[in-house]
């Protein structure tokens, strides 16, 4: 499919709405069952197939899960062989030690011609271990080629955050188009394929390991604020009947693995159930800060979090710097200086970060792994305590953060990359002394 067909497709897309819901959807009357799950022949001659995103015996509240009716049942594949990982890696990252230093990269550079999304991963860093299901890694991605192949992560789910380029999702349970400003939701095992919308694309991902997103309890907040569930888009059934030679790509345990198959696995013709992907606009996000004094902790601009064992202490968080007003009366404004036992790893998607005044584009990212002090930049500093306090709406950037309980572990790629910003200490020279006993 070119560009431009990909693109009309997009335009044309319908969603079911609402997050972690039962959805149903059926590309085709009467092809979802009634009354039943795995009837003794499914209508239309489909196949019945149940999709774990979870144990079965977990608690009902957190259980995913998903049956799809499909053309033919994926047990129908050829066996996998392995094949190069080119720059993706996984969990656990043990090439490298963890570095305390503060690290900052600039945009990956433009890829090689023919550059599909997944060849264009190209992973920065994580923890854990994937094969016991605990932890992340983070990774970016640059495409100038739609994809032909199929991919699916049995490691963890894929949270995809395009900065530059929109992308057509054409995954198992029907598509969904993503474009800057949005991220797009994957679960651990739906198949996919990645149709770029414009001629190049470029983005971040969030591979978690972990316990699947969910939003975040609000606490004293109450019942509304931050990510609403009205606002994520599921996708409706689509199908595709294909004969012929899919390449189909599986992670697993960190490393890729291909199969032939005789036809295309995207084949559902209807589905019903919770273990679904989404797509989530940004700019919906109901930011929740200060009318009174002091700046709010950042937490409280979390989208999506992945608990863990601890309550309150997450796998990893999803974080969005959305447009915003800042009132708060005697108050340092950006970002404070601090410390945090969690590890901070932040991407730019458009516009200007409010506290760094250099250094941070759209595309690149910065790392702080836990306990590494950082703030806001000599420049951004000296601005914020000179200014007059009067209302002031931050509008022109959109940044985000992926934070989590561990240290984040670059690849020995990210750690020696030509795009690794030298001297990013620099940034907190200069701050001067202005005790005065």
């Amino acid at each position: 499919m070119t560009t431009e067909q990909a693109r009309k497709t997009a335009e044309a897309l319908t969603y079911s709405t609402g997050f972690g819901n039962e959805h149903s959807s059926e590309a085709v009357p009467g092809a979802l069952p009634d009354g039943r799950n795995s009837p003794q022949r499914a209508p239309l001659g489909l196949y019945a197939e149940q999709l774990s995103g979870s144990a079965f015996t977990e608690p009902r509240a957190h259980n995913r899960r998903s049956w799809l009716y499909r053309i033919r049942p994926s047990a129908a594949h050829p066996p996998f062989t392995r094949i190069d990982n080119g720059t993706l890696a996984g969990a656990p990252f043990t090439e490298t030690v963890p570095d305390p230093n503060r690290l900052r990269w600039n945009p990956l550079p433009e890829p090689a011609p023919g550059t599909d999304w997944l060849a264009g991963l190209w992973t920065l860093g994580g923890n854990g271990d994937a094969t016991q299901r605990t932890g992340m890694a983070v990774h970016l991605y640059h495409a100038n080629a739609s994809m032909e192949r199929v991919f699916g992560d049995a490691d963890g789910e894929l949270l995809i955050v395009p900065e530059r380029g929109g992308l057509l999702l054409r995954t198992e349970l029907g598509l969904l188009a993503a474009h800057p400003g949005e991220v797009a939701l994957i679960p651990r095992g739906v198949r996919f394929r990645v149709e770029l919308l414009d001629e190049t694309a470029r983005g971040y991902v969030c591979e978690n390991y972990g316990a699947p997103f969910q939003l975040p309890d609000l606490g004293p907040i109450g019942a509304n604020g931050l990510a609403n569930a009205r606002d994520f888009r599921a996708p409706v059934a689509a199908y595709e009947d294909v004969e012929g030679p899919v390449e189909v790509v599986n992670k697993y345990c960190g490393n890729l693995w291909s199969a032939t198959y005789g036809h295309s696995p995207l084949d559902v013709v209807a589905w019903h159930g919770n273990h679904t992907p989404y797509v989530y606009d940004l700019r919906r996000f109901n930011v929740i800060g200060t009318i009174s004094y002091d700046h709010p902790d950042p937490s409280i601009f979390t989208v999506l979090t992945s608990p863990s064992d601890t309550p309150g202490l997450a796998g990893v968080d999803f974080v969005v710097f959305a447009p915003r007003w800042l009132v708060g009366e005697d108050t340092f404004r950006p970002p404070y200086f601090h410390r945090n036992v969690m590890s901070e790893y932040m991407g730019l998607i458009e516009g200007a970060y409010d506290a760094k005044a250099e250094g941070f584009v759209p595309g690149g990212g910065s790392l702080h792994n836990m306990m590494s002090a950082h703030g806001p930049d000599r420049e951004t500093f000296d601005k914020a305590s000179a200014a007059e306090l009067k209302p002031q709406k931050i509008d022109d950037g959109l940044a985000f953060m992926f934070e989590t309980r561990w240290p984040v572990t670059t690849t020995p790629q990210a750690a020696g990359a030509d795009h690794l910003q030298k001297g990013y200490d620099d940034v907190w020279q200069g701050l001067e002394r202005h005790f005065r006993p």
